[in-house]
Formats: C-alpha cells, structure tokens, sequence
C-alpha cells in the first residue's frame, strides 16, 4: 500500500516539481533554468487575467452554492411533501455527466433558439450573450457549476442538519424562542462545521475548475474567459512550454494550499478547540 501511494502521488508530484525548474517541450531535452518558469508565468498578462477570472468564479459559485445548498437542506428538514421524489430531482445533477450538461446548457442558453434565452426574452431580461461577452460566458460558467455541484454540498449540510437533536428545539420553543432566533442560536452554530468542510473542498474543487469553461467557452473570446486550469492546459498543449505549465501547476497547488489552511485553521477551532 505504501509503495503504491508512493508511486502513485509522490513521485508524479515531484516530477512536476522538477520539471517546473527546466526548460522543456516536445523533443526538447529538460534545461535547467532555475526560476526562470515562475518568473515567465507570473510576468505573463494572460496568467493574471485567468487568476482574476479563476477568483471571480471561484467567490461566486462557492458562497452561492453554500447558500442554495443551506436553504434546499433546511427546507427539507423542515417536511416537504413528495419527498423522496424532490430529493432525487435536487441529486440528479450529480448523474449527468460534465460533457453532457455543458451541451445541455448551450443549448438551454442559445442566444437564437435556447428556451433559457427566450424566457429571459419574455421577461424582459437581457440575454446571456456567453459566446460574446466575457462576462456573461463567466456568469454562465459560475451558473453550470453551480448546478453540478449544487448535490455535494446540500448533502454535506442536510446530513449535518438531520444530526442536531430535535430536543434543542423544542426546549428553544418552550422559553418562546422564535424561528430566527432557533436558527440562529441553534441550527447555525451547529452547522458551522459541517459548512466550513463544504465551503473547504468546494474551494479546493472550484480553483481546479477546467471542464465547463473548456467545453463551453474554449476560454474565448480572446481568452478572454480563461481560468487556471486551461491556462495551464493551453501552456502545455498548445505551446509545448511544459516547463511553465508545470510552474502554473504549482502556483495552483499553492494557491488552494493556502485557501486550505484558513478553512482548516476555522474548522480546528470550531471542532476541537473548545475541548482543548
């Protein structure tokens, strides 16, 4: 098991971290250049623009999601009817494969037929020109992660919120506590761990974000819409400058890496430093 783990994650990890200080391309052998990659990589406009983008989506499809998936969870555990029928409809996103929602979203939002665009049309709204516009190609992207990944977290935070003990509230109730008051006394402080682990690996998963910008936008207009991951993907594949595609690939894992030991840093002191 050992050496399989080792083989498996270490040694990619520090092939990468060796190819990341070397010139190298198709044909090429590896050069050593030192810093040169990273230094390439953050002087390159195109690298901070997909940052940019990256934090753009990243902020709205994180704390919207988080949002959503808090309602639909305290929706449910409040008693719906039809249950079982709902909570299969929410799952259901989690089915569809990535390939196959993007080709479903373009055609939902196609600016000439998509029923999408005629709806906004009918109600007065301009349309989501993604094809067009960076900005609107960005919201659509937040807009189809969203509804990926939307599963993920209301699971995390229905099951959190199933676990508190009715008892809690009902002795809130008793000393005249009202619906606010409960949720904010009770259902939230309770929840903020399992809400903090949602909002951790969904930061983690979103600063990966590749497939719904590929697949929908290509990146474009003007790479206009790129994101992190096919920065890194473009440098490697179109370019051949696998030498900074590697040094991205580190700034990314940085990146998370530090976004990671925050939330984790909240989440120890919310789960374990009080019994400390």
């Amino acid at each position: 098991m050992q050496l399989m783990v080792i083989s498996m994650i270490f040694i990619p990890v520090l092939f990468v971290a060796w190819l990341s200080f070397n010139e190298s391309s198709f044909g090429q052998a590896p050069v050593f250049v030192g810093w040169q990659n990273y230094v390439q990589v953050l002087s390159d406009p195109y690298f901070w623009r997909s940052m940019t983008n990256t934090v753009i989506v990243v902020l709205i499809v994180v704390h919207l999601e988080l949002l959503l998936g808090l309602g639909v969870a305290l929706l449910f555990a409040s008693g719906v009817p039809m249950r079982p029928l709902l909570l299969a409809a929410v799952l259901a996103p989690y089915a569809v494969s990535e390939i196959s929602a993007v080709v479903m979203w373009r055609y939902l939002f196609d600016l000439d037929v998509g029923f999408a665009t005629q709806l906004l049309t009918f109600l007065g709204l301009p349309a989501l020109e993604w094809s067009i516009n960076p900005l609107h190609g960005l919201i659509l992207v937040a807009l189809l992660s969203i509804w990926l990944h939307l599963p993920f977290t209301f699971v995390i935070l229905y099951a959190a919120r199933l676990a508190i003990p009715n008892d809690l509230y009902e002795a809130a109730g008793v000393d005249g506590a009202t619906p606010f008051q409960k949720f904010r006394r009770i259902t939230l402080p309770l929840l903020m761990p399992a809400m903090l682990i949602a909002m951790l690996f969904r930061y983690i998963f979103a600063f990966r974000l590749f497939s719904e910008v590929w697949l929908l936008t290509g990146g474009g207009p003007a790479r206009q819409t790129e994101v992190l991951a096919v920065y890194l993907y473009l440098e490697a594949f179109r370019y051949n400058a696998f030498g900074e595609a590697a040094a991205t690939g580190w700034l990314l894992v940085l990146a998370s890496l530090g976004l990671a030991m925050f939330y984790l840093r909240r989440l120890y002191k919310e789960m374990f430093a009080a019994n400390a």
